[in-house]
């Protein structure tokens, strides 16, 4: 059993002073805060955020690295909290890939099995089983001094696997590897965790890596859990802002509006722009006349028109990137984004009138940030 469950986890660095359910502000100091999830067996989780959101610390905890200041973490029935790291059946591959340079490739990758005093045919057989998944069979006589950035992750990635854990941690595997070898690692671990069939955490700042690698995705911000879904329930419904804005390249759009009602329904309005944009029916029940909302669309829901029946804006920023061009407007004081794969070409200052898909439109609270239902 590979099955995960973390149940109102906390972590402070320094708990001597202050207690655990002191009032909000006195627990500001909280690296993680009552996070709980569960990682079904088999599955691909990605925990994603920006730095210093916890997500590392979470990992951490999890491989026994990091003591738990409150709550419980489960792998299976059993609760870990007091579990040393070696007797937790963890693989864990950091952003640095800790090799050791005296050692062959087959030695860093045995290092391990040999501490446990596994025979020699047994460490082979199973370095054989995982060197072809990460296509480092052809490397294992080599040291580590010799090999690439990508090569070197791969070894590092193998060696947490050898062992056969039953969970596999992955902390930033990839943000020290250009573009292209980070593509190209993305779909080797994809296909390797089909093959191993392993519980899979990968820790990341790259909302790329989780949303092509993961099953589902969890977010954190500050220490606290914001959503957790599979990538297109996250991407397609956002639960505030935060995740709305981090989640999609470009991000989502989110405008300051104040809701005007006409007699063929009501309108998001934006302060210093003529810009009106319909309601959609699926919202007006939601909304009122007067009602300040902060309105979200990403930027491939936002259509340029060659009908001069909406209101015309002006281009600010216009930005061609081969197979798709994105094109920038402002709309009071704020910049509205647009992405389109129309072979179209402007310059600043010309005129463009747009379209809404307001049935991709999301409402948020514009004091608290949730999303409006």
């Amino acid at each position: 059993m590979s099955r995960l469950i973390l149940k109102n986890v906390y972590k402070r660095y320094d708990n001597t002073e202050k207690k655990l359910f002191a009032p909000k502000k006195a627990r500001n100091d909280f690296a993680v805060k009552d996070l709980s999830f569960e990682c079904p067996d088999n599955s691909f989780i990605g925990i994603l955020g920006p730095s210093g959101c916890g997500k590392s610390t979470t990992l951490r905890m999890i491989a026994g690295l990091e003591n738990i200041t409150a709550g419980s973490i489960f792998i299976g029935d059993v609760r870990i909290n007091d579990l040393l790291p070696k007797d937790r059946n963890i693989g864990l591959a950091f952003e640095d890939y800790a090799l050791y340079p005296p050692l062959s490739v087959y030695d860093n990758l045995a290092f391990n099995l040999k501490a446990k005093k596994t025979r020699a045919e047994k460490i082979k057989e199973a370095i054989d089983r995982v060197a072809p998944l990460l296509k480092v069979d052809e490397l294992l006589n080599m040291k580590p001094s010799a090999l690439s950035g990508g090569q070197k992750q791969r070894v590092n990635i193998a060696r947490a696997i050898v062992r056969q854990p039953g969970l596999l941690l992955l902390d930033e595997p990839l943000s020290h590897l250009d573009g292209k070898m980070r593509q190209t690692l993305r779909q080797e671990i994809k296909r390797m965790h089909r093959e191993i069939r392993c519980t899979t955490i990968i820790v990341t700042h790259d909302q790329i890596e989780a949303m092509s690698l993961a099953d589902i995705i969890i977010i954190m911000k500050d220490g606290e859990l914001q959503q957790m879904g599979t990538p297109m329930e996250v991407y397609d419904g956002p639960v505030n802002e935060f995740v709305a804005g981090f989640i999609g390249e470009p991000p989502m759009n989110l405008l300051q509006s104040t809701i005007i009602r006409h007699e063929n329904g009501f309108f998001f309005t934006f302060e210093g722009s003529d810009l009106q944009v319909k309601v959609p029916g699926r919202s007006e029940a939601l909304v009122s006349d007067g009602k300040k909302v902060t309105l979200g669309v990403r930027p491939m829901d936002v259509f340029i028109t060659d009908s001069d029946t909406s209101t015309p804006v002006p281009v600010a920023v216009y930005e061609n990137f081969g197979d798709e061009r994105r094109v920038s407007v402002r709309v009071g004081k704020e910049i509205l984004n647009i992405t389109t794969t129309e072979n179209v070409s402007y310059k600043h200052g010309d005129i463009i009138h747009l379209n809404f898909n307001s049935e991709k439109t999301h409402l948020f609270d514009p004091y608290s940030g949730t999303v409006i239902t």
